[in-house]
Order: structure tokens, then sequence, then C-alpha cells
């Protein structure tokens, strides 16, 4: 019989079981014992719907439960807890390291901020970055794996555990301390890999899932050649390994990967579907190849009939050795449509989340088994409801169709150079040297949340919501003017998410209830569904953000989401290009763009975190989308008149092979995230010598830390060395939707000041005014005529 499994499931409940027990233990409301019995119970309820996967069909569930793609905060630091490389900074022992230790480098503590993080691939979920320095080393570490295996067994599971492997462990860690290459560290972290390998064995585990995304990257040779010994050296010890590799096409690695000294293969069929046949042929005659033919990372019903017609001929050839699985790990999925009771139920009929993949994959291994006519019922539900999706008169919008057909270049392009424009909106800004602002949202207090959660149950009219909200629009407009803050946002009150508050307002979006995915730590996000054309029946932020500009004399700016973000953080249609998708969100924002200039708000911000994130992981495909990435941001943004300012924000990535596209998207100013990483990113920006205005990060968000007036200055000195003072920004990381007051207010107050007194000692501070500001333009240029990477 075919073999069933999965890579691995949501680790944070149907309901989010996990992030609100982290945050009452962060709080200190639970102890270890309390947050620990929370973290049993939802790995327990994963090991059952694995073994119970197809029940309703009559299948027998999978053939293992996964053990260890469960994680507190990170798999990969879970990773490094394992293995003892633990950052020498923190000062801690891998082996008697307790949650709050572990959470100290997830979140910072009062002597060391946050480990790094950065996106897992090209995914939206954020992974903590290893540090790696000459005085690393690796030792034993935790034993949760272990723990984890032995709970999976008294249950009577049988037990396919999992590690992310030791050459992606060490690629996606950044050097240190002078350290040359990380790739010398390899043996003694192989070391370490064959103490958890042997226990695994000893513990009477039959297979280990190696996770080694790195092969679908662009790799250096020695990385490559790195492969095979290191394999060689693991597998006498090991359980039978089965190595994943998933995100793309590894296909032209057929040769070493089949050659590698282990039980057998993972591949991404959902992404890369081409590269079955390579591997089937010639395949060794003593390994399993696992199938990834469920994509892990959408929502739609699968293609069953489709993927049983491209798994036949591999079954033929292979037998009982063709395993099926997902693409990758099911942690980019939501957790279980079943309980979407507000979606309609033509929309509905067309979702799969984490719980129907699992029945999905038994049908399949079932079809391929038995034959079609053994699970015939559901291939004929599937291909009903693939037919309704196909059809339905909902998913086409003629209007925007037409104004898709009417778009030209020019609607791509501004009117004007960067130098005539920062010139006609230094005239009405008057900004100083070294601008502050922030990124956008403030904290999204319990009396918020109260607010809108009590409009949405009609338990607030519209005019007490819409009270409510102004109130919170003024309390942020008071407390930045306290701050001393230049350029102010009205604080994001009345939005959710930056992604989901925009799908509720456009055509083609679809919201749904319990769609929550795990985006890093306790933070998770509920992605919207496109599900057909988008289109903007109706301004969307006007309201708001011209009532903060009727507050105040400082400009206020408005916030919108980029249509590359608006696209990377959905769950995306896959009846149509995804350029195509990105144009029409476009042109929807385009419109919001203009509405809010007319309102007179005339500073406007349009963030595209994603837009890195969104690159392919082959540089033989960043050209196309670079172009049309970069194209989907001017049509949206380019509108407007010379005087009004489109600021734009990017952060937890890494830019530096992008810099020409991001220069190209022509934004007057961009506002990264540095502080994790010390301002590193600016030297990129400082060799490409970006054109136009800039802010770094000079307080870290993500970590409740408060940083010292002291340490900011010093980040700003640093962004100096770099960045002329012309052309800088001042401004925290991202958005402060996810910090309380408490520590806003003094970080803020510090940040002001830190400006003010590193202003104050410039040479040109007295002539801080618009001569000033333009004073580094001639020798820079006019950025209009760069172009995107190609």
């Amino acid at each position: 019989m075919a073999g069933a499994h999965v890579l691995g499931l949501p680790r944070i409940g149907a309901h989010r079981e996990l992030k609100f027990a982290l945050e009452k233990f962060w709080r200190k409301e639970i102890d270890e014992t309390a947050l620990t019995h929370t973290g049993r119970a939802l790995r327990h309820a994963n090991w059952q719907a694995q073994r119970e996967a197809g029940a309703a069909a009559g299948l027998g569930g999978l053939d293992s439960v996964t053990v260890g793609d469960f994680a507190w905060y990170d798999h990969v630091l879970n990773t490094l807890a394992h293995v003892g490389g633990l950052p020498a900074r923190f000062g801690f022992d891998a082996r008697d390291l307790d949650l709050d230790a572990y959470f100290a480098m997830a979140r910072g503590n009062a002597a060391q901020p946050a480990l790094e993080m950065t996106k897992w691939f090209d995914t939206n979920y954020h992974y903590l970055v290893p540090e790696y320095s000459p005085a690393t080393t690796f030792g034993e570490g935790v034993n949760w794996l272990f723990d984890e295996v032995a709970e999976a067994q008294a249950l009577g599971h049988p037990v396919k555990a999992v590690l992310v492997g030791p050459l992606t462990l060490l690629y996606l860690g950044k050097e240190k301390d002078g350290l040359a290459d990380r790739l010398t560290l390899l043996p003694a972290l192989l070391a370490q890999y064959e103490r958890l390998l042997a226990r695994l064995r000893a513990q009477g585990v039959a297979w280990v899932q190696i996770d080694e995304p790195l092969f679908a990257l662009d790799l250096p040779a020695a990385w490559l050649a790195a492969a095979a010994p290191a394999y060689r050296r693991l597998a006498p010890l090991a359980p039978r390994i089965l190595l994943t590799t998933y995100f793309g096409d590894v296909s032209e690695h057929a040769a070493l990967l089949k050659a590698l000294p282990v039980a057998g293969l993972h591949l991404d069929l959902a992404r890369a579907p081409q590269q079955l046949a390579t591997f089937v042929d010639g395949y060794p005659a003593d390994k399993v190849l696992s199938c990834g033919v469920v994509d892990g990372r959408n929502v739609w019903r699968h293609d069953l009939a489709g993927s049983l017609a491209l798994l036949a001929p591999a079954h033929a050839a292979l037998g009982d050795r063709l395993w099926v699985g997902s693409s990758c790990s099911l942690l980019h999925a939501p957790v279980d449509a079943r309980l979407e009771t507000q979606l309609d139920d033509e929309l509905r009929a067309w979702l799969a989340f984490g719980r129907q993949k699992l029945d999905e994959i038994a049908v399949l291994r079932r079809a391929l088994t038995d034959g079609v006519a053994s699970v015939q019922a559901a291939f004929d539900d599937t291909a009903r409801a693939l037919a309704a999706r196909r059809s339905s008169p909902r998913i086409h919008n003629p209007v925007v169709r037409r104004k898709l057909d009417g778009l030209s270049e020019a609607d791509a392009r501004r009117r004007s150079d960067y130098a005539t424009r920062i010139a006609a909106q230094q005239a009405w800004l008057k900004l100083p040297l070294l601008p502050t602002t922030t990124i956008g949202s403030f904290p999204q207090t319990a009396e918020i949340r109260a607010a809108r959660a009590g409009f949405k149950r009609k338990q607030l009219t519209h005019l007490d919501y819409l009270e409510a909200m102004r109130a919170q629009i003024r309390l942020a407009i008071e407390k930045q003017e306290s701050y001393g803050l230049d350029v102010l946002v009205h604080g994001e009150a009345e939005r959710n998410d930056m992604v989901e508050y925009f799908g509720e307002l456009l055509w083609g979006y679809a919201i749904t209830e319990n769609g929550w995915v795990q985006s890093y730590g306790s933070r998770c996000v509920k992605p919207p569904v496109i599900y057909g054309d988008v289109y903007l029946p109706e301004p969307m932020t006007v309201t708001w953000s011209a009532y903060a500009q009727s507050l105040t004399s400082k400009p206020v700016k408005g916030m919108l989401t980029g249509p590359v973000t608006m696209l990377q953080w959905a769950f995306v249609r896959d009846d149509q290009p995804r350029e195509r998708t990105a144009l029409q969100i476009a042109l929807a924002l385009r419109d919001e763009v203009l509405a809010l200039e007319k309102a007179g708000v005339r500073v406007i911000q349009i963030d595209e975190p994603a837009l890195r994130e969104g690159l392919p992981l082959r540089r033989r495909d960043w050209a196309e989308y670079l172009d049309w990435a970069v194209r989907a941001f001017k049509v949206a943004s380019c509108a407007v008149a010379d005087d009004t300012q489109i600021h734009t924000h990017m952060c937890y990535s890494e830019f530096h092979d992008i810099l020409p596209s991001i220069a190209a998207l022509d934004a007057d100013v961009i506002s990264i995230e540095t502080t994790r990483s010390d301002m590193e990113l600016l030297d990129a920006f400082e060799a490409f010598d970006y054109p136009n205005e800039i802010g770094p990060g000079v307080y870290d968000i993500h970590s409740p830390r408060v940083p010292a007036q002291a340490e900011m200055e010093r980040l700003i000195e640093a962004a100096l060395a770099r960045i002329p003072a012309q052309r800088l920004w001042v401004n925290p990381d991202c958005g402060l939707k996810t910090r309380d007051w408490a520590q806003v207010d003094p970080a803020l107050t510090a940040m002001v000041a830190a400006a003010q007194a590193v202003r104050a000692r410039l040479p040109d501070h007295g002539g801080a005014g618009l001569a000033a500001r333009l004073a580094a333009l001639p020798a820079r240029g006019a950025s209009a005529g760069i172009s995107p990477v190609r």
C-alpha cells in the first residue's frame, strides 16, 4: 500500500489556544505548568487528527504522526536548543534551558535584544535567525523532542520525528564577530545531530524527517558538496531518514539527492510538479519517494483527479515505495474549514484547510492503492466543487477587466523626478533634519478590541462605534504631539489587521472567522481569501485619516497596504496569474490614494513589507516577478501630484539583492527594519547609493523591551555614518499595535529626544530648512531612471 503522511501541522490550535496561553504566561497570569498543559493538548489533538484522516470516507488515517513540528515560539530556535547552539551573548546553557530563557532569546530581555527575525523562505512565517561566531559551540541541549516522542508513543501512535536539517540550520544563520564561513561549523554540528538521531533510534522511532528546504535555493558549490559527506556521517546512526525538500524545484540536484545515503526523499509537487519525472527515472530501488501533491500553503480544494493522473505512472513504477503527503508543513494553512460558519455555502465548498488536507491525502493514497472506485464519492464531490468554482459568476468582474486593459506606461510613472517632487513637498512640510514619525499603528488595547467586537455583534450602533474610534484617534494625535513627532498617523484603531481590514472592504476578497495562521511567536494573522476580481466600491480610509488631519496642524500620513503585500498575505486565487491579481489590487488602491489626496491627506504611506518575501527562490525567476511587482506599486502610487509625499515601509527581509527594484518604486521615503541587525542593512543602501529618503528603524517593536535614549542615539549615529542627514528619517522598525502604551510612551519619548539630541550635534543644524534638506540631491540625482534588477 502507498504511504501517507504530513510534514507538519499548525501548532497554534483551531482557536489560537497557544497564542492566548503564551500571552498569559508572559503576563504571569499562568505558570509554566499551565502553559505546558496547553501545548500537550494541542499536540495530542494534532496526532489524533492524523490518525483519523479520512475517517468520514472509511479510510484508515495516515501511517504515522509527525512529532517535533510543535514549537513554543519557533522551530528554528527549538532546533538550536536541541543542538546546544544558542547565541553566547545570552549566557544560557541549553542543557538546562527553561521557557523563560527560551522566550528571552525570542523576545529580548533587559540585557540583550532579541534574535533577529526574517522570513522563512518565501512565506509570511518569521523564523529567528541563528547567530554563528568563532565562539559558537554545539553540545547537548534540551530533551523536548525526546519527551514528545515518548508522549506520542505512550498514546499508541507510530512516530515520524522531524528536525530542521543541519545544512539548512547553518545556511539560514548569520555570521557574527568575524566568522568568515559558517560552513566550517558543520562538523561540530553534525556531532550533535548524530547524538540526536542515535537517541531517536534507541527510542524506537522508525523514520525521521529531516527538512532541507535549502536545496530549493541557488546554492554555492561548497554547500552542495557538503551534503553527501554529511549524510554519510548521519545515516549509520539514524532511524530511516526521509530527507524533505520543499518550496521549489530541486530537479537540478536530482543525481545528488538520489545518491544520498537516506531511505527516502520528499518533493514539493504543488510548487513544481514537473520535477517528478526526473526523480522517478532511475530512482534507487531501496528508497521511498514522498510526493507532496496537496498544497500546504493555500486553501483551495485539491484537484484529486489531477494529482491521481500525475502520480499514477510513479506509483506503477515504485509501488508501495511511493508516499503521498503535503507539499510542505501545514504550518502555513488554517486549521479547520468546518469552523467557517459565516461563509456562504458556495464559497465554503471551495475550501480545504489543514484538517481537510489530511483527508485529501488519505483519499489519494486509497485511490492509488485500491483504485478510484474505492473513494468515488470523494472524487465526485471534489469534481463538483471545482466545476462550480470555475463557472461561478462571482469570479469575474467586467469593470475590472476594462480598467486593466486601459492601463498604460504613463500610469506607472510620477509626473516629475524625485528632486523636483521633494522640493515641492518640503515647501509645505517644512520638516527639520532627521524628521521623526512612526510606521502607522498604535496599541490595540482591550478597549479598542471590545468596541470593534461590540460593533460587529451589533451591540454598538454605527454612531457609537464611530465616536469610540474617533476618541482613540484623538488620543493617538494628542500623544504624538506630546512626544514631539514631526509627521503623525491616525493610529489605525479601526483596523484588525493591515491586510484583513482592506480585504473586508474590497470586492473579490472573503474573510474567514477562524482562518488563522502563525506569523511568529504568538502573533497570528487571518489572511483573507482572494476568490475573484478585486474592485474598490468606495473609499476605505478617507474618513479616519481626514478626521485625524483635522485635529492637528502637523501632517498626518494616510496608511495603506500595498498591492504586493495584499497579494502575498492573502490566500490567492489560483485560476489566473498572480501578476494580474496584483494589478487589480493596485488599481483599487490607486483610487484610494487619489481619494485621500482629494480629502487633503498629502502624505500617504503604502506599505510593502512582502515585496522581498514574494521574490522567487531562484534568481533566474527574479526579473519577471520584480517587473510586475514594481509596476503594481507604481500603478497604485503614481497618480498623485508632485507635492504629495509617498512613503513605503518594508521589514524583516534581506533587501541587498533587489535594491535597484526598491529604488525603482520611486517612493519619496522608505522606512525599513534595522534594529535587530544593528543597522547592518544600511551598508547595502549606502553601497548602492540609494537615491531617495530613508528611515531606518531605531526601536525594535517586536520585543517588549523599551530601549534607552542613548541606545537610539547610537543607532541614529550609525545610520548617519551611511546616509546623509538631509535624507535620513527617524522611526520605529514597524507598527506598534502589538505593544502597550506603557511601553510605547517611554520608547517614543526617548526616540524623539534621541533625534533632537543628534540633530543638535549636526554641523548644519541651524540650516535645517529646505536648502539643507536638499543639499545632497545634486550629487545623488533623480531616481526616475533606475530600473529593477534584471
